[in-house]
């Protein structure tokens, strides 16, 4: 189920929280074994808790949500989200859940921030020929979250440069997202800075590379993954007049692919077989977020003809998906229902077989599907919300909000979850509660305002329904004191 939905709203968080609180992306930078890495266990707890870390991370999930791009595709958010845990449950120190997510760019980029949130842009991912190297990137940012980089990187900087401290984040920010904006502003703020806290930024990507290569053995991957990354983009971009953003400012030497190197055979060799989820993740990337539908069509017939793949069902997959796009939906029935065929409950397949159905005005085989796939996967994301849309588009609005109130009880926060809720409301004339989950949207922006403003108006529909009064002031109440604590961060 391709989610294309955009809101266009700025969010309102409190912008001192957003501009000063943000990590380092994955850098490339140049460095050495003199370098003196900061002490770790309790730095940078004395200038945040991680009650406090957690409380602005959510705060710049939402900024995020509602300023970027995000790849809101309940596919490919499954799969980043089961591959980065794979990672954070051999990791150390870890404090809170974390959550992952793709920004819509071919710019080579990902970062991670408070509260562990980690993005990556779709770029990286079909930079990247294996999971391994892949995951490479996400451990990297998993241990700048579990080495607490950021609360010790302010804690240095508040004793240091205070005043200047506000404008080097900022630029970090738009660093962040979008490397070629952002580092503009970056350049000109670290110039003043002094080269003690540029070195501490260094020292943190050391760190990042030391105890992201580790875990990413520890977690059953090759941990050549990170140094065959690493020689990938120092290849890639050695001659390029206009390499990417990051890399202008984070180099990779070749002292630092040889230390990659001689760290990951110091570890467990354990080449991994290819993975065909990563390869149908960056197949579906390609044909619904990269180039035209007649461009795919034809690469991927290319890439059949020729037999240059990994996976043939990822290849058929890619073209399925392209003929999709261009409407030619006999075709892509075709191939979808062979390959789910071969693998019953692979989610890629049922979820765009989900799409096809519902364009061939063949709903009821949809509902068969997604129903036999829900008793084995309850309150899966990806069979959840294509079944509720599936049950919408065959007018079961009923069926549909039982599905996703009950969904919601168990994944809170849900964005599509919400929005299709929303659909189902307002098709069955509940007003009160469409604009209390319209609320509960612009919530999830940081729109706090907008979100007490929709249940406000939802109120006025809640004549004899006691309930769900109860419910919408509890809400109002909540919303104004979580602005509130963002803005007393």
């Amino acid at each position: 189920m391709p989610y294309k939905r955009k809101l266009k709203i700025k969010s309102l968080l409190f912008t001192c929280a957003l501009t000063t609180l943000v990590a380092s992306p994955y850098g490339f930078s140049q460095e050495n074994n003199k370098n003196k890495l900061p002490e770790i266990g309790t730095a940078g707890f004395s200038v945040l808790s991680v009650d406090k870390e957690r409380q602005i991370g959510n705060a710049m999930m939402r900024h995020i949500r509602a300023s970027q791009p995000l790849v809101n595709d309940p596919v490919l958010i499954e799969y980043i989200n089961d591959l980065g845990n794979r990672l954070v449950k051999n990791a150390q120190d870890v404090n809170y859940s974390f959550e992952f997510f793709i920004i819509r760019n071919k710019e080579i980029n990902a970062f991670a921030f408070f509260g562990g949130h980690v993005g990556i842009h779709s770029g990286l991912i079909t930079l990247a020929d294996t999971e391994s190297e892949l995951a490479s990137v996400i451990g990297h940012e998993i241990s700048h979250v579990t080495q607490r980089h950021l609360a010790r990187r302010l804690e240095a900087q508040s004793r240091n440069q205070p005043l200047t401290t506000a404008a080097m984040i900022s630029g970090v920010l738009l660093a962040l997202v979008n490397p070629s904006i952002g580092m503009a502003a970056l350049t000109t703020t670290m110039a003043a800075s002094k080269q003690s806290s540029i070195n501490f930024t260094r020292g943190n990507e050391q760190e990042a590379d030391r105890v992201g290569i580790t875990l990413l053995a520890q977690s059953g991957f090759d941990p050549q993954g990170a140094p065959d990354f690493f020689g990938k983009m120092a290849v890639k971009y050695r001659y390029t007049s206009k390499p990417p953003a990051m890399l202008l400012t984070h180099p990779v030497p070749e002292s630092r692919i040889a230390e990659a190197r001689v760290r990951a055979h110091g570890l467990e060799s354990r080449p991994s077989a290819p993975s065909l989820n990563f390869a149908l993740a960056k197949a579906r990337i390609q044909a619904r977020y990269e180039s035209t539908a007649l461009e795919n069509i034809a690469t991927f017939e290319d890439s059949i003809k020729k037999q240059n793949y990994t996976y043939r069902a990822a290849a058929d997959y890619g073209l399925a998906l392209s003929l999709f796009e261009n409407k030619e939906y006999q075709a892509a029935k075709k191939i979808l229902e062979r390959l789910l065929s071969e693998d019953k409950n692979n989610l890629f397949y049922a979820d765009a077989l989900t799409d096809v159905y519902i364009k061939t005005k063949e709903v009821n085989k949809a509902l068969t599907m997604l129903s036999a796939l829900n008793l084995l996967m309850p309150n899966n994301q990806v069979v959840t919300l294509n079944f509720a849309n599936a049950l919408v588009e065959n007018s079961q609005y009923s069926e549909a909000e039982v599905l996703l109130q009950d969904y919601l009880l168990v994944k809170p926060g849900n964005f599509i979850a919400y929005d299709i809720l929303t659909t189902v409301y307002e098709k069955q004339d509940k007003k009160a509660l469409m604009h209390a989950t319209k609320g509960e949207i612009f919530a999830l922006l940081g729109a706090y305002s907008r979100a007490v403003d929709e249940l406000q108006t939802g109120y006025n529909f809640t004549d004899n329904q006691p309930l769900v009064e109860k419910r919408i002031k509890a809400r109002i109440l909540q919303f104004q004191d979580q602005e509130q604590k963002l803005k007393r961060l």
